[in-house]
């Protein structure tokens, strides 16, 4: 294979495409806010919100799963190993024995799921009545969105071909085609196109799968213009392609934890009238910081880990990670005092238009506040899952993502008996604190001889942390006092303040370490 050139278009320049990627990634999620938004608004929390919330979950599942990057961390170190010791020939029908092979298992598997859908149905919300009228839709949903994961696979593995020749816009931008046009089917009754909740819930889950379709034609086109890059093969599994599935499934469960610990909680919420709705609302606003927090943790902190793990002293690497888990709670611990202390103001400014009316807000808040308990435990789940990456270790957080799994279910299911929705939210939290500990008891720092000194240095910035978010959290009790903080423009004008007032407080604390803005006015003025 020739090397291109600097200058020839075809390859993107790495600062161009890592900007397209975080911009698309961020897009994505303020239009994925945007369609939970009117969701509420259209169907409130009455049994078609549940029906698509059920119907919306496995999708949803294999979207985040395939969309981390796990099919990419698998397929692209192996395209590439191919590429030099076979050539580009080799490395092309390795990538079209992938696609035949991996996309045939899933469309199978699809389909069987389709035609189990009222079983499956039983599995994830069993708590439905046999009359519920959420059930039914639930399973007609059910069939409607399932063909999205076959499709949204086949568009990952072309996905992952794309990236490793270096081509990401179309994989960046491809993923907006289904929230927009959900967006544009909830947006039909303003010109006029009335559907009753129950034919919306349908078309909604229909256009998960038809916007997944245009999804895989926009990626397949761009394959296009890359001529011999993949070259169809009959579909088998040869030594290739089981060293792909050991490398991508891990990554791809791991990936998945949090979602995994969501899923878990439906068979419990499905128990409750509304729950269902309310628990799809809830999550939206929980993973807006957990996967701002995540995204950061993969962008900037792997690549670190992974270079100081390949030539650095291990001791570089137990500092490098000491400092990931002391800034991602530095940044989680201020948004899970946020979310618990306004999480009623929140799903009022956010959600109680409609047919989403206050009483579904109150219980979206109490179910959220109890979720937010648990943010900085899947916070700091991240940051180990990225230390473990760093050092190829991709079994462990697999196998403890299965387990937070099963833990979630009886956690839910008690805290929904004792609680109703607040038990459900802290239920789910119990579970991400298992799956913290779990990951942390793996992850730990094993050089013994350190761990005193380190210990009192963790206990240190940890009351330091504790008292500037105690002082956080007098400021926001004493904002909602006088503040009208159901209004959405009073809601997001004073999040921006309270920003500002947070950092000046961890400045105030000292939480802030090396990146205390005093610390380098004074390397300047010594420098000087």
């Amino acid at each position: 294979m020739h090397e291109k050139s600097a200058g020839d278009p075809g390859t993107q320049r790495p600062v161009r495409s890592g900007i397209i990627v975080a911009g698309a990634a961020a897009f994505s999620r303020i239009l994925g806010f945007i369609r939970d938004v009117m969701i509420a608004a259209v169907l409130g929390a009455g049994p078609a919100a549940e029906a698509l919330a059920v119907a919306l979950r496995l999708p949803n599942l294999a979207r985040r799963m395939v969309s981390e990057g796990a099919v990419n961390a698998g397929f692209v170190p192996l395209h590439a190993q191919i590429v030099e010791t076979g050539g580009a020939a080799a490395a092309a029908g390795f990538a079209g024995r992938a696609l035949t092979t991996i996309g045939l298992v899933i469309i199978v598997l699809c389909a069987l799921a389709t035609l189990a859908a009222g079983a499956l149905i039983a599995l994830l919300a069993g708590g439905f009545a046999p009359d519920d009228p959420a059930r039914d839709i639930a399973v007609t949903a059910t069939r409607l969105a399932l063909p999205a994961i076959a499709v949204m696979t086949l568009a990952a593995l072309i996905s992952a071909v794309l990236a490793a020749h270096g081509r990401f816009v179309a994989v960046s931008l491809s993923p907006l085609v289904v929230n927009l046009a959900m967006i544009a089917l909830l947006a039909a009754p303003l010109l006029g196109l009335a559907l009753t909740p129950e034919r919306m819930a349908l078309a909604l889950a229909a256009t998960m799968s038809l916007g997944s379709l245009v999804q895989l034609a926009l990626v397949a086109t761009a394959l296009a213009r890359l001529p011999g890059v993949l070259r169809l093969r009959r579909p088998g599994f040869d030594a290739d392609q089981r060293r792909l599935v050991r490398l991508a499934f891990p990554a791809l469960i791991a990936a998945a934890g949090s979602q995994l610990i969501l899923l878990a909680a439906m068979p419990a919420a499905s128990t409750m009238p509304g729950a269902l709705a309310f628990l799809h609302y809830a999550e939206r606003v929980f993973l807006l910081p957990l996967g701002l927090i995540a995204a950061l943790a993969g962008i900037v902190l792997l690549p670190r880990l992974a270079k100081q793990a390949r030539t650095g002293t291990p001791s570089g690497f137990r500092t490098l990670a000491r400092r990931a888990r002391n800034d991602a709670l530095l940044l989680a611990l201020p948004a899970a005092t946020g979310l618990i202390l306004l999480a009623e103001p929140i799903t009022t400014a956010l959600f109680a238009r409609g047919a989403f009316d206050a009483a579904d807000a109150r219980a979206t808040a109490g179910l959220l506040a109890g979720l937010a308990c648990g943010l900085p435990f899947a916070v700091l789940t991240r940051i180990n899952e990225q230390i473990l990456f760093a050092r190829q270790r991709m079994r462990a957080p697999a196998l403890v993502a299965l387990a937070s799994f099963a833990l979630a279910l009886p956690a839910c299911a008690l805290g929904t008996n004792l609680a109703g929705a607040t038990g459900l939210g802290l239920g789910i939290a119990c579970a991400f604190a298992g799956q913290w500990f779990a990951l942390h008891l793996v992850a730990r720092d094993r050089d013994r001889r350190s761990r005193p000194r380190h210990t009192a240095l963790i206990r240190w910035r940890l009351a330091r942390l504790i008292a500037a978010n105690t002082a956080f959290a007098l400021f926001v009790v004493g904002a909602q006092a006088f503040l009208p903080l159901t209004s959405l423009p009073v809601l997001i004008a004073f999040c921006l303040a309270a920003m500002l007032v947070y950092g000046l407080l961890a400045i105030c604390a000292g939480t802030l370490g090396r990146h205390d803005p005093r610390h380098a006015m004074r390397r300047s003025h010594r420098a000087a």
